[in-house]
């Protein structure tokens, strides 16, 4: 059993692995200059995980008033079905209900079965469709929210 990641806010010291992480993540990963950005956003909040010294991910969210809106959700391929992600996303909803957060949306792939069933079991539900949101392949994105009590 692998164990639990640590989890801490990013630095500029993560740049170059999480932006590992996005090109082994996504098909339009975020370059590294748009990490840079997040990075110096001082209205967002970004969380990576470690394990045994290494980036296996990372998330992240906007804070807009009492709304989040979850950007990034990313685990290493590697380092999947190991409970990083849901261990990254609940830090993350801690985070954004400390900032005073009231509730948060994403926008998640149809076809990813597995984020759509973590985020269910966070409270998030759909509540929308942007047709076509993806440019790779014209994918709809499903909109989900969660409110916290």
């Amino acid at each position: 059993m692998n164990n639990p990641p640590d989890i801490r806010r990013m630095a500029e010291r993560d740049l170059a692995g999480l932006a590992g992480v996005e090109a082994r993540c996504f098909s339009i990963p975020w370059s590294r200059g748009m990490l840079e950005e997040e990075l110096a956003n001082p209205g967002a909040l970004y969380l990576v995980a470690e394990r045994d010294g290494e980036l296996i991910g990372y998330a992240g969210a906007w804070i807009i008033f009492e709304e989040g809106h979850i950007t990034n959700l990313a685990v290493d391929p590697s380092a999947r079905r190991t409970g990083v992600g849901k261990t990254l996303l609940s830090a993350l909803i801690e985070g954004l209900r400390g900032a005073g957060v009231h509730s948060a949306t994403l926008e998640v792939r149809r076809g990813n079965s597995p984020a759509i069933t973590l985020y269910r079991s966070f409270g998030f539900s759909v509540e929308g469709v942007r047709r076509g949101y993806y440019s790779d392949n014209n994918e709809d994105a499903l909109i989900m929210w969660a409110r916290f009590s």
